[in-house]
This record gives structure tokens, C-alpha cells and sequence, in this order.
């Protein structure tokens, strides 16, 4: 194979690097110079509630009869939710969220689901992860798919990591771009000030070495000093985890999707089949208090605007319960929203406890409407090359 002076720069750049800089930084350093402050850049952040949240008890039709009949132990009642309206409610772990819904922060899209949706969890997962349902061949994810489109523009971006200590998701494979994954700030830092080796001027490859360093450096400094400026956030893995993703956005290195974790690392995560109901608060606490000081964190420095927070799970629960105080798996679900520039509430009406989908809550939105919502009009992509069809947009943000 014949390499072009281009090619031999770059793999020797990253040769030089590679002892004591994190890929992250490498591949941020090859790019063509570093971000100017204010680059207008949005971000996404994924939240995926893994398990199959039970939808139904984080929205609570609490006035509804069927919702009574079908729930005898896992039922809350109007004296227990936060009230939205006189039907529904949410969730009374969901305290810290309902905060930022009434401060104009939040919304939620209900009855999101897809047609013949699978009750699997690999199968489920990876229709949501590669926006493609029914394909078990499919090759990428969409957050991968997002990757190449970029790195097809500038080979040497980095536009989407995994922030959480879980195994490489479906959604999150690429077939050219890498993804990093990473757990704290400090792995994707220098340790210490490593680059200041001198080279002889009037050598192009030193001097490229020389720059490209200059530039990791740079990045590492300024994830250093957007940790030091780090927000309160609560002892919980998802808020440690969500604290990482602040610090990278106020850094403002180039990301544009990152991607994290609810449930995985936990017992059943929100496969609730017994015993829900203490496990599902836990879970929505963890939620709620992680996000309401994320987005606390970003506001603080004008960044919220910036910003879109989204859920995503396998599906939903089933409406009755299965005899050992859980429900089973089930369709449609409500998805959450945090951010500066939603059009905040609910989106869609609640499904129909009457009009089931085998004994689940039948989807009125499909879940590609939604993820081409914010692929065409949050991310500035074209949402078809990634869903292979058009898909009605949702009614998300403020104009």
C-alpha cells in the first residue's frame, strides 16, 4: 500500500503521542486546529435506562380505574405523585426532575414505541441502538453511523465517547469512526505537561509533532479547568458519570454525542419482573437527582442552550402486574427530555390503558420520529441517510 506524505505525518504523530496521550486527545490533536471559544456546536446526550423502564409508573395515570385494577401493589396514588394535571402525575422519586419541568427545562414525549416491537432485550436494544428494527444485520449503530458521517468530513474527529463502565453498546458502532470510551476527567488528560520535549526547528515531521502535541495539550488543560469548575452533584454513579460529560462540554474539545448509562451495573437494572417497586425508585432517584445537577451544572455557565439530554430504553412494562409484585415486558414508553432550548411539558397524549398492545401500552410516536427530530434539527444531520426513510418530525423546540 502506497502512503501519502498526509498518511505518514499522521501515523507518525500518533506514534510520537501514543506513550502518554489518550486517544481522545491524539485524534483531537490531528484535527485541523483547536475549537475557537463559542463555536456554536450543539451536543446530545443519550441516557440509556437499560432493562425496559416501566414507563407507567414514572408518568402516572394515577386517576385512572384501569390503572387501579391492573396495579394493586405497585399502584400510586394521587396522594403519593407529583401531580401534573388532574390525570397524570409523575413518579414521587422524580422530585428533582419535576423541578426542572416547572422551571421550563424539561419535557416528555409519551407513548414512544414501534410497530411489531420486539419484547426481547438484545433484540429490542439493538432496534433502538441501530434505528433499524427487525434487521439483526445491520451493521452500525446510529450514534455510529453519525461518527462516519463526520469523520468522513474530518478523519481526525472525535465526535462521540462512552461515558460509563459498560460493555461497547450496539448503538456505538462505527465502521470508520472511533468512539472512545472513558470513565472520569482525568482519562482524557496528559498526565502532566509531557509534551514540551524540544525538537530541531525545519523538520516537518517534528514540527508537525510539535504542533499536534501542542494541540492535545491544550485540550488536556482545558478538561482540567472545566473539572475545577465542576458543579455540585450528588453520590451516585450516573451524576459521577454525568459530571464527566458536563466537564467535557464546558471544555468544548469537539464532542457531539455522549453516551452513558442507567442500570447496567445494578441488579436487574429496570428489569423489574419482582420486587419493582423499591428498585424502581431507587433507579428513578439516581435519575432525576443526576440530571436536575447536570443540568444545574450547565446553566451556572450559560451552556444549557448548548444541550439536549435524551432517554432511551428497550421498551416499556406491561400494565398488569405478574403476581410477583413486577410487571413483565412490555411496548411503549415515555422518553425524557432535558435542555435550554425545549419547548417544555408533556408531548403526545398518554396512551389508552383500554387500547393495549398485548398487554402493553400501544405507541402513538414512533421512536425514528423522534431520533430524526433531533438528527435534522438538533444535530444539523440529514436524519434520512440514517433511518434509510423520512420520518414526521416531533414538535420539540423553541423557535
Amino acid at each position: 500500500m502506497n502512503l501519502t506524505r498526509r498518511d505518514f505525518l499522521r501515523a507518525s504523530t500518533l506514534a510520537a503521542l501514543a506513550p502518554f496521550a489518550p486517544s481522545v486527545l491524539c485524534r483531537a490533536a490531528l484535527a485541523a486546529g483547536p475549537r475557537r471559544a463559542g463555536d456554536d456546536h450543539t451536543v446530545l446526550v443519550v441516557v440509556q435506562l437499560s432493562g425496559g423502564n416501566d414507563g407507567l409508573n414514572c408518568v402516572v395515570p394515577y386517576a385512572d380505574d384501569e390503572y387501579a385494577k391492573r396495579r394493586t401493589t405497585l399502584r400510586l396514588t394521587a396522594r403519593e405523585v407529583l401531580k401534573l394535571d388532574d390525570h397524570l402525575g409523575l413518579h414521587p422519586s422524580l422530585a428533582e426532575w419535576r423541578r426542572l419541568y416547572d422551571q421550563g427545562f424539561a419535557s416528555i414525549v409519551q407513548g414512544v414505541g414501534y410497530p411489531k416491537s420486539s419484547r426481547g432485550h438484545p433484540e429490542a436494544a439493538r432496534d433502538w441502538q441501530t434505528a433499524h428494527p427487525g434487521d439483526a444485520t445491520w451493521p452500525t449503530g446510529w450514534v455510529g453511523q453519525i461518527a462516519d458521517q463526520i469523520c468522513a468530513h474530518d478523519s481526525a474527529a472525535v465526535p462521540a465517547a462512552l461515558i460509563a463502565p459498560m460493555a461497547h453498546p450496539v448503538a456505538l458502532t462505527a465502521e470508520r469512526a472511533i468512539i472512545p470510551a472513558f470513565y472520569t476527567t482525568n482519562d482524557a488528560t496528559l498526565p502532566g505537561d509531557v509534551a514540551r520535549q524540544p525538537a530541531p526547528a525545519g523538520n516537518p515531521l517534528l514540527d508537525y509533532v510539535r504542533t499536534t502535541t501542542a494541540v492535545a495539550r491544550d485540550h488536556s488543560r482545558a478538561i482540567q479547568a472545566a473539572a475545577s469548575r465542576a458543579g455540585t452533584y450528588p453520590a451516585m454513579q450516573l451524576a459521577h458519570n454525568l459530571r464527566t460529560i458536563a466537564n467535557l462540554i464546558r471544555a468544548d474539545v469537539g464532542f457531539r454525542i455522549l453516551y452513558v448509562e442507567l442500570g447496567g451495573g445494578d441488579i436487574g437494572g429496570f428489569d423489574n419482573h419482582a420486587g419493582q417497586k423499591d428498585n424502581h425508585a431507587a433507579l428513578l432517584h439516581q435519575f432525576a437527582g443526576g440530571v436536575a445537577a447536570f443540568m444545574d451544572d450547565l446553566r451556572r455557565d450559560g451552556l444549557a442552550d448548548r444541550v439536549l439530554l435524551m432517554t432511551i430504553s428497550e421498551f416499556g412494562r406491561s400494565l398488569a402486574e405478574n403476581g410477583r409484585r413486577g410487571t413483565d415486558h412490555g411496548a411503549a414508553a415515555p422518553v425524557f427530555l432535558a435542555g435550554g432550548r425545549l419547548k417544555p411539558g408533556l408531548i403526545g397524549p398518554h396512551p389508552d390503558l383500554r387500547q393495549l398492545d398485548n398487554g402493553a401500552l400501544r405507541h402513538h410516536t414512533d421512536f425514528r420520529s423522534l431520533y430524526a427530530t433531533v438528527f435534522d434539527r438538533w444535530l444539523g444531520l440529514d436524519s434520512q441517510t440514517i433511518l434509510g426513510e423520512k420520518f414526521e418530525p416531533l414538535d420539540l423546540f423553541r423557535s
